[in-house]
């Protein structure tokens, strides 16, 4: 355990984190990808280009410095990031890296205010912190290669079907290699893939939700194209039915877990309804209980799993499903194509919202944002809302 000089020490940096913003942690990647440019096959360099990594790790490490004192309420956000973690195959001599570069870089941007005593808190603190991860990596590593199929690193994968639902939206089967099992996972839960290409600079992995029920042959991703996506416009455009990729295990703590007793709302907007295909095909083989989707796109052009939905419907009385076009094209019709236009208002369908169901969601940001307020409005408890962030975590 951490003394509670370390403590006090830590916490006494919180405003010079604060004053430093995430200048900070874009000073610490830019230091660590310059000495140890082998990183760069590791992490998501899209997310370090548009920023999005950095201010969340700045995100982490301000509340790791504010709630040093009781690491109880970070224990969510700790299994999140693990679990993102082995999605990437992160070992435990990388913490020494990255805890290495975190020093430097207190040392380099604190300049006279950050003296010795800090320097020696902090990496006590977070040599605590770096082994939580690794004793909880670990566990799920052992947990993913034990189960029937499992396997721990890559897995080599074959492109066996490639699928069109949408303008933007494309689905990949995979089956491996082997021709052995795969594992069973959590609807809701991703799917990482590490690709290698002459177009590429560096390995890339990226994380795609599992779009369908698990079953023992075949994983399905569904990924969207885009515009300035290099690993997306990849996979659509140069990988075919027949290629390879390597594939590492599901991960993620985005998992239904709602009772078949339960009713469930599922909310998505565009590629947000990923997860939640693979959580109705998981509900509806398990349970007759009450089943509400709701999701959100432009137009029918980009709207994927149309007709999929529609026919669940005819075969499932207990699914009800609403769809908002926010710029309906001419030849959308509305009640055949979609029942809303323009963003979705819940307060048109209030009536039908269970005050004792679950609600799962996923899309962007500024969606989600909006879906939990007007969710809150009307009387759904804070508890009862889970959500998922494509990329880097943020808060609603």
């Amino acid at each position: 355990m951490l003394s509670q000089h370390t403590i006090a020490v830590v916490k006494s940096t919180i405003p010079l984190l604060t004053s430093a913003g995430p200048a900070l942690t874009d000073h610490f990647y830019k230091r660590m990808f310059r000495d140890n440019p082998e990183l760069k096959d590791v992490f998501n360099l899209s997310n370090q280009e548009n920023g999005r990594q950095p201010a969340a790790l700045f995100d982490a490490v301000a509340a790791y410095a504010t709630h040093i004192d009781n690491l109880a309420v970070l224990g969510s956000a700790v299994e999140r990031i693990a679990q993102k973690h082995t999605g990437f195959l992160i070992q435990p001599e990388q913490y020494q890296i990255v805890g290495h570069h975190l020093l430097e870089t207190l040392k380099e941007l604190g300049g006279d205010a950050v003296t010795p005593e800090i320097i020696q808190a902090w990496g006590e603190a977070y040599g605590f912190l770096a082994q939580i991860f690794i004793d909880r990596e670990q566990t799920l590593y052992q947990q993913a290669a034990s189960q029937v199929g499992g396997w721990q690193g890559t897995r080599a994968f074959t492109i066996s079907a490639k699928i069109p639902e949408s303008d933007v939206i494309t689905s990949f089967e995979l089956t491996p290699v082997d021709g052995l099992a795969v594992p069973t996972f959590a609807a809701g839960q991703y799917l990482s893939v590490k690709l290698t290409h002459p177009s590429l600079a560096n390995s890339e992995i990226r994380q795609y939700s599992l779009s369908d029920a698990s079953n023992s042959t075949h994983f399905r991703i569904s990924v969207k194209r885009e515009p300035e996506g290099k690993v997306s416009n990849l996979l659509h455009d140069a990988f075919q039915m027949g290629d390879v990729i390597d594939v590492i295990p599901p991960a993620g703590d985005f998992m239904l877990k709602a009772a078949p007793t339960q009713p469930l709302v599922l909310i998505s907007a565009g590629v947000g309804l990923t997860p939640m295909m693979a959580m109705l095909n998981q509900r509806l083989a398990n349970s007759a209980q009450t089943t509400l989707w709701l999701h959100a796109c432009d137009h029918s052009q980009v709207h994927a799993f149309s007709d999929d939905i529609k026919a669940k419907q005819a075969q499932h009385p207990e699914l009800t499903s609403y769809v908002w076009y926010r710029q309906p094209l001419p030849n959308d019709t509305l009640g055949e194509h979609f029942d809303f236009s323009g963003l979705m208002h819940l307060e048109v369908i209030a009536q039908q919202l269970p005050l004792n169901g679950e609600y799962y969601f996923c899309g962007p940001v500024p969606f989600m944002q909006m879906v939990a307020q007007q969710l809150k409005s009307l009387g759904i408890a804070e508890s009862q809302l889970h959500y998922e962030v494509f990329g880097p975590h943020q808060s609603l």
